[in-house]
């Protein structure tokens, strides 16, 4: 990936930081939008340690304005962009019918709306270019329809669904203009929200580490090693999937599998 420049909207940390040193590695210049003020530390290591650019927008992907800016101000910055990976996203874990409109708008607005604008500014700017590129947008296990147990993530599957489901009608549309468009499906993912969960909910997390097949949690490097695949050239002819990487869940939880608190 030398040479590329790849946008990735919440790269401050977790899975999309993850991605963004992957890519880095690989010799990929990044851009990083993000809410927070400021992203982990270690991103700031990343142009010392691999040769490459890093660049980094305060960004509320939920609002029209701020959006728009910094993502004109990622290309006024890095020039053409060749790949995209919108990674931004919050989730719920909450009874069904204790949602409240509030919280279940904001999911929405952050998972779906900004998902939608960020791809869509990125293939503008891909179409523009004559270039084609490479957009990744991540689901989830969720958008499977599954969950753990104990797990109660209604409108964040159905957030994550509608993710999932952008993604093929997209590829064929793009088609033309050489712009590829894949999502991936992350399945349970140690990231700082799953370490937040582990304060209150400790037996829950306990049991993420079991319910996988292949008997553990993913990490973000997991996530990002089909990342790098799909937003490089070593993958020009995947279009319009959706790449399962959750140690197995979508095809059942793990025989092995008990109730941490039995333990």
């Amino acid at each position: 990936m030398r040479g590329k420049n790849v946008l990735i909207t919440g790269g401050a940390r977790g899975i999309g930081f993850g991605i963004a040193k992957a890519v880095a590695q690989m010799g990929g210049n990044i851009v990083c939008l993000d809410s927070l003020p400021e992203p982990v530390e270690e991103f700031k290591e990343l142009p010392q340690r691999f040769g490459v650019k890093t660049h980094y927008f305060r960004t509320d992907v939920t609002k029209e304005s701020s959006l728009y800016k910094s993502f004109k101000d990622a290309v006024d910055t890095v020039g053409d962009l060749h790949g995209c990976l919108t990674a931004a996203g919050v989730a719920l874990d909450k009874p069904f019918q204790e949602h409240t409109w509030e919280e279940s708008r904001r999911i929405l607005e952050v998972n779906c709306i900004g998902t939608f604008f960020s791809v869509q500014l990125a293939a503008k700017q891909m179409e523009k270019q004559g270039t084609g590129g490479s957009i990744v947008t991540i689901a989830s296990i969720a958008a499977q329809g599954n969950t753990c147990p104990g797990q109660r993530l209604s409108i964040y599957n159905m957030s994550k669904g509608a993710v999932k489901a952008f993604v093929g009608p997209l590829a064929v549309e793009l088609a033309p203009q050489k712009i590829r468009v894949n999502s991936i499906s992350p399945g349970i993912t140690r990231t700082p929200m799953t370490a937040a969960l582990a304060i209150q909910y400790p037996n829950l997390v306990k049991m993420f580490d079991r319910v996988p097949p292949l008997g553990r949690m993913g990490s973000p490097e997991d996530i990002a090693n089909a990342a790098v695949f799909l937003l490089s050239d070593a993958s020009p002819y995947v279009t319009g999937a959706d790449w399962l990487v959750d140690g197995g869940l979508h095809a059942g939880t793990s025989r092995s599998l008990k109730d941490p608190s039995e333990q």
